[in-house]
């Protein structure tokens, strides 16, 4: 499955929180390394959501962008 990720500037550093899996964040002092520790919390967010007997849900989130 693919999950869409948001990623922002945060103080010093960077947050990043997938839309379609309330409470699966990150941070980090980059985007790159906040992207890795979203790519771990992903699948450990919905082992944690199975385990707990948690419906999983799908990915419905649309990226994209808008020119101004």
């Amino acid at each position: 499955m693919r999950y869409a990720i948001v990623i922002e500037r945060a103080g010093e550093g960077f947050s990043g929180y997938v839309p379609d899996l309330p409470g699966c964040i990150a941070a980090g002092r980059d985007v790159a390394e906040v992207r890795a520790a979203l790519r771990s919390a992903i699948p450990f967010h919905i082992e944690g959501l199975k385990a707990s007997g948690c419906p999983v849900p799908a990915a419905e989130s649309v990226l994209d962008w808008v020119e101004v």
